[in-house]
């Protein structure tokens, strides 16, 4: 299979470069370029790309306005190119609300110091947006969809499902399902953003338990992500640092390119920051925060895995389950990618199965 992407950017030499690097393998096939928004507009009705590789700032109309009206008009899915900044996290989280599935850092050493590397990684990130966006109907933005009268893309599985594997399972706490919570775990990659403020705004800033978030983003990013979290949230939202105790209504996040553990404190437990270690793939990683949390956690945890591609987060989820603690995964249907919460449910770890809304719909219920 062909993928056809459309690159927009204002940089001759950035357009160039990424055309290089992806027709490097057969399988993709650059079929247009764009200089701006408003040129993306046009050329994406014309030459229906599978996938649209967007710049954010651009002359004439920029990437945020160009994603929010290719969604209306022509849903099609979009990898955001973004600058190292704090201003180039907040409009790449601005993007990604509007509607654009994943994003990467604009330059190559930051996308991975190896350059061989961050060009498969590149690739790799295109396929996996193009092959889901076939999967599944792109949905436009949900604060535009009033404008949408654009023709869906057809759906079709393209991942057979594997055997599932069973694992020896310590039966739930007693009163684990009596809604209870001392300490709620989110976990998400890809498509998570969007996802985790959705189910965040839901909670109470009464609830009476911490909140540890896991969100797979470059260490420049999670800063911003905490502020926007903490701006539209009840609950306090704050970028984790080494020693800060888990508190009941606020909610801590991993801090991008490091690991966040749970270790037990004197009165309250703490965090625990560490660098990622050899051999591991993701920093933050959801299965070091959720296998830290099993060893020290006697109480009722609930671990809600989101979207995102891989399955971090399925060997942490065994440690829990072992331990007796809940975990819920995102449905297929709502999710930008089905890969995390995938893991978990065909490894008979979840023990329910929510759409986003419902999920979001179910933490307004915990106090």
């Amino acid at each position: 299979m062909t993928i056809r992407v459309l690159i927009v950017d204002d940089s001759r030499f950035i357009c160039k470069r990424i055309s290089e690097i992806l027709e490097e393998d057969s399988d993709f096939k650059v079929v247009g370029i764009a200089s701006n928004g408003k040129q993306a507009l046009l050329m994406a009705a014309q030459l229906e790309p599978d996938v649209i590789t967007m710049d954010i700032e651009m002359p004439v109309m920029d990437g945020i306005s160009a994603v929010k009206v290719i969604m209306a008009e022509c849903p099609t899915a979009i990898l955001m190119f973004s600058a190292a900044t704090h201003a180039g996290a907040q409009a790449t989280l601005d993007a990604l609300s509007a509607g654009a599935i994943d994003f990467l850092p604009k330059k190559l050493d930051e996308i991975d110091g190896n350059r061989e590397i961050a060009k498969r990684i590149l690739r790799s990130r295109v396929r996996i947006v193009a092959l889901q966006a076939k999967r599944v109907k792109i949905k436009p933005s949900a604060d535009i969809s009033k404008l949408i009268n654009s023709k869906a893309l057809k759906s079709q599985r393209l991942v057979e499902p594997h055997q599932r594997k069973s694992y020896r399972i310590i039966p739930r706490n007693i009163n684990s399902d009596n809604g209870k919570v001392d300490l709620l775990v989110v976990v998400a990659s890809t498509g998570g953003p969007v996802a985790i403020q959705t189910v965040l705004t839901q909670l109470s800033g009464h609830c009476s338990f911490p909140i540890l978030i896991v969100q797979h983003m470059p260490h420049n990013f999670t800063h911003s992500f905490s502020e926007r979290l903490n701006q539209l949230c009840e609950i306090k939202v704050k970028e984790a640092v080494d020693g800060d105790l888990l508190k009941p209504g606020e909610a801590l996040l991993a801090p991008g390119g490091m690991q966040m553990k749970v270790c037990q404190g004197r009165g309250n437990n703490a965090v625990k920051i560490e660098k990622k270690q050899q051999g591991e793939i993701y920093s933050p990683s959801a299965d070091v925060t959720l296998s830290s949390v099993a060893q020290v956690s006697s109480n009722h945890v609930l671990t809600v895995v989101l979207t995102g591609m891989g399955s971090d987060g399925k060997e942490g989820a065994v440690a829990l389950k072992q331990k007796g603690f809940t975990v819920w995964a995102q449905n297929e249907a709502s999710c930008t990618i089905y890969g995390m919460p995938k893991a978990i449910v065909d490894a008979n770890l979840a023990d329910k199965v929510y759409s986003l809304n419902e999920i979001a719909s179910e933490f307004k219920k915990l106090r």
